[in-house]
């Protein structure tokens, strides 16, 4: 596990070609290890040993069958503790526009067979500002928004429609039939068929004139629909959230993508947020970066704050809500965990604000992301980073930022141990403590096979729990995104006395 260093690089900087190689030259190396359950729905956590593959010309000499079976062991708690669960997926636009977005929606289909639930948020920037510049005309923005004309919402509107349409075309195929062929199902392959539902899911209201300068077109989340896109999940649809909002009054706004997958998130109280980007996040020396605690990433946004607007957005949004407020230490004494999560579902489930009653959090809505910060890539995945944070603050328990260009990397994430993209989690995914007279039973099967060999001498249960011997446990977190966390007991790190 690769940890965070305060004032590491963010991806998206100038790397050297031999440390890009090396960060993504650990796929290749981590393909047997043992593996531990990340999540798990049943009542206990499981793990399973698939042994190490080793190296070099080691490596090349593993047998092709028993290297499958071994992926396939390691991935199935996760199949099994991920099925069911619900995923808003933002898509960004540079993912959308490149010769990847193909393999990506391949991957969201293979998922979806196995019985997780997506919502798709694409991104539209890169699109609209190409059809503007086709037609000789320049995009205009004014921190994270775009200023939509007249010129610009048609842009947007062309721009949502064909890559809805794109995304329906590619999921509508399924998975290939000739290799499910000779296991006798080519007789129902219609029903393998993804079914994709699009609609108004999404109420908005203009933006208006804020400081003076009239954003036009532009709109802001005023409202999710969750019961009815609940109601396509559950008949077994994508569904996909489009960035063009409807306002009350019959008009069709642009609004920001991230700020359209944040709501989204927090309205459906959604398992994860998955940000499939064009990059990733590296620390220092190059290696990518694949754990984040929301302590970490809030740290590392708010010493960025001034160099960034968008860090500086966050801590503003962060700090006037009271969200989680982790450089105090405290919630917001006025309310409780639990309603501040219910209080931010609310607000847009009911498209009444919980602030001031008019759809939008005081400061800024959601949190949008983009503007000419993003698109110049001055200050790395910094921004990916604050909505990630921002939601997991919301109650979203973890967020993920994958690279799409690299094949295959949403099912690295979420199918092996370490994954192949950040995760920022509000659980503690891995640590130490102390062991309590709870932890007798695991201890005990931890450390006998090591009094059987003579390497550890026999105590009893009376000399394990006193305070002469201190056991250290290490700890894998595995949040089932239910009430109540999971906690699997992995090892001894430590014998020592006192």
């Amino acid at each position: 596990m690769v940890t965070w260093a305060p004032g590491g690089r963010l991806a998206g900087e100038v790397l050297r070609p031999a440390a890009r190689a090396a960060a993504n030259g650990f796929l290749s190396g981590r393909l047997r290890r043992v593996a531990v359950t990340r999540r798990w729905r049943g009542t206990g956590v499981r793990c399973c040993a698939v042994g190490n593959s080793g190296s070099g010309g080691a490596a090349a000499a593993v047998d092709p069958g028993e290297e499958f079976v071994g992926f396939f062991r390691e991935a199935w708690p996760y199949i099994r503790g991920h099925r069911g669960s619900t995923f808003v997926v933002v898509i960004s636009s540079e993912v959308v526009s490149g010769p990847h977005f193909d393999r990506v929606l391949q991957d969201i289909s293979l998922l979806h067979g196995l019985g997780i639930k997506f919502v798709l948020v694409p991104g539209t920037h890169v699109q609209i500002d190409k059809l503007l510049s086709e037609r000789g005309k320049k995009a205009k923005y004014v921190g994270q928004y775009r200023i939509t004309d007249s010129d610009s919402l048609e842009a947007a509107m062309e721009a949502a429609g064909r890559i809805r349409l794109t995304i329906e075309a590619k999921l509508s195929p399924g998975p290939p039939m000739l290799n499910l062929r000779r296991h006798g199902v080519i007789g129902r392959w219609h029903g393998l068929v993804d079914n994709v539902a699009s609609g108004n899911f999404l109420g908005a209201k203009r933006r208006g004139v804020v400081n003076g300068i009239d954003y036009g077109f532009t709109g802001e989340v005023k409202k999710i629909d969750v019961s009815r896109i609940r109601e396509r999940l559950d008949s077994d649809s994508i569904v996909v959230v489009s960035n063009m909002g409807y306002s009350s009054s019959g008009e069709v706004l642009n609004c920001n993508t991230y700020e359209v997958a944040t709501a989204c998130a927090l309205a459906m109280e959604a398992d994860k947020l998955v940000c499939i980007v064009d990059g990733q996040i590296f620390d220092e020396h190059g290696r990518v970066i694949h754990f984040m605690s929301i302590k970490e990433a809030d740290l590392l946004i708010r010493k960025r704050a001034k160099q960034s607007d968008i860090a500086a957005n966050y801590v503003k949004v962060v700090d006037e809500e009271g969200i989680n407020s982790l450089h105090k230490g405290v919630y917001k004494p006025s309310m409780s965990v639990r309603a501040l999560v219910n209080g931010y579902a609310a607000s847009f489930q009911n498209g009444l604000g919980f602030n001031n009653g008019n759809g939008i959090y005081s400061g800024e809505q959601g949190f949008a992301i983009g503007g000419e910060e993003r698109l110049s890539r001055s200050n790395g995945y910094l921004s990916e980073l604050a909505a990630a944070a921002y939601v997991c603050h919301g109650g979203v328990q973890r967020v993920h930022i994958i690279d799409g260009t690299v094949d295959g990397s949403l099912l690295l994430e979420l199918f092996t141990r370490d994954g192949a993209g950040t995760m920022i989690a509000r659980d503690v995914y891995e640590g130490t403590r102390m062991a309590t007279a709870e932890d007798l039973p695991g201890i005990r099967k931890i450390i006998q096979p090591l009094e059987d060999s003579g390497i550890l001498v026999r105590r009893t249960d009376t000399e394990i729990t006193s305070r002469r011997w201190r056991y250290r446990l290490v700890l894998r977190n595995y949040s089932c995104l239910l009430p109540g966390l999971q906690t699997g007991l992995c090892g001894v790190a430590s014998l020592s006395a006192p």
